[in-house]
């Protein structure tokens, strides 16, 4: 089992390990899946990535001063595709609360049909038969991650061959996914499906996966079904329109405050907060609510780690809350008499949900909510309109942007 140790040190250590196969290698080996214990072809760095313990412009400015832009390139590009889902949604965050509706839906219809419980049973527990399928599932169940390649096969099984409601192995996905994120797991799936580059559904197959495993795995043609189209009558009505980008509430330095750190970004200590009145500052753990089910012991001990992490980093005294009953934050204000929370912006998903639901309560109290957003997704985010080659031809400015060239 890979061994996550959830501080920034770790995340800054592996960086430095993987920065001589950010090049040639990367781009060469990176669709490969050796298994576990053996992804030395990726970096696995991912987890650290997603709670930006390791920042994007980090790992994008090591592999350009080792590489140089050429060799670096696709290595850079696969960095931002995080970013682009991330814009994407926010962009578009109907397709989100499409996801969270259907998903209810999905689990009431999983409640009620015994056949469909089996089956995803069956499939959560790696007992299909279909020896990659099988192997993949208890990869991601005991280790918390799995190689990419390996995402898009077993998505395509789960939804094609064994015809299993999409929503449902996302819902898997991000329940065990120790790098799982609203943006980038909520529209991978829907990438496979067919549903984010519409007609274009992701087929599993044999040779592929035979080739790509370097041979641990066989199937047959006829174990797999053959995709011709995808889940596009799902959503006869097509894509939503693209929204502006949600406004960003700057901190006010005349108001009494309190920081606020999720594992959404455990780097605080990037953002100016020396113009503040700080009252006190809190971790607040937030992975439970990834799903109504009940979610991964590894993703809610990596986060604890993170925040720890993260509040080590902080200094001081640093309150610990659980994202539970939705007055928790008034009331934590409150009691440190202040009148706004300041924390790093908050991508759509079940926390921006969460936050949602606070409002009120923090309204009642007079409290405001301020963020502070990155440089980084401010470059990307405009860009993220439609499929990934339009900002993949905007990665010069926004290297540009961010002081990466």
């Amino acid at each position: 089992m890979t061994d996550w140790t959830a501080t920034r040190a770790e995340g800054e250590r592996r960086m430095a390990e993987f920065t001589p196969r950010m090049g040639r290698r990367y781009a060469n080996g990176r669709n490969t899946d050796h298994g576990p214990g053996a992804h030395s072809a990726v970096s696995v760095m991912s987890p650290y990535i997603r709670r930006r313990l390791v920042l994007e412009p980090e790992v994008v400015a090591a592999a350009l001063a080792a590489h140089g832009p050429e060799q670096a390139e696709k290595f850079v590009q696969e960095v931002i595709w995080r970013g682009y889902y991330k814009g994407w949604l926010e962009r578009r965050p109907q397709v989100w609360d499409s996801y969270v509706q259907g998903l209810q839906a999905d689990l009431a219809a999983l409640e009620r049909d015994r056949r469909l419980r089996r089956d995803v049973g069956r499939a959560m527990e790696g007992q299909t038969g279909l020896d990659c399928f099988d192997a993949w599932a208890g990869e991601l169940v005991e280790t918390g991650y799995l190689h990419n390649h390996a995402r898009m096969w077993f998505a395509s099984i789960w939804i094609f061959t064994l015809g299993l409601p999409w929503r449902l192995g996302a819902d898997f996905f991000y329940r065990h996914l120790l790098d799982g994120d609203a943006a980038s797991n909520t529209l991978g799936w829907r990438w496979v499906a067919g549903l984010h580059t519409r007609g274009k559904p992701y087929p599993a197959r044999a040779d592929n996966i035979a080739t790509f495993t370097g041979g641990r795995f066989a199937p047959r043609p006829s174990d797999l079904a053959e995709v011709t189209e995808g889940l596009e009558a799902t959503e006869p009505e097509g894509l939503p329109p693209v929204l502006p980008l949600r406004a960003v509430t700057a901190p006010d330095p005349a108001r009494p405050s309190v920081l606020l750190i999720t594992d959404e970004d455990c780097r605080v200590e990037d953002f100016d907060s020396s113009a503040l009145d700080l009252h006190g500052a809190a971790t607040l753990a937030a992975s439970h609510l990834r799903s109504p089910l009940p979610v991964s012991d590894l993703v809610t001990r990596f986060e604890a780690g993170a925040l720890a992490d993260a509040a080590a980093r902080q200094g001081g005294p640093v309150a610990v809350l659980r994202a539970d009953h939705p007055g928790v934050l008034a009331d934590w204000a409150t009691k440190s008499g202040a009148t706004q929370i300041v924390t790093p912006y908050v991508t759509r998903g079940p926390l921006f949900d969460w936050l949602d639901e606070a409002q009120p309560h923090l309204a009642a109290k007079g409290i405001a909510m301020a963020e502070w957003r990155r440089d980084w997704d401010s470059a990307i985010w405009p860009h993220a309109t439609a499929g990934f080659f339009k900002v993949k031809q905007a990665i010069p400015r926004i290297l540009h942007e961010t002081g990466l060239s």
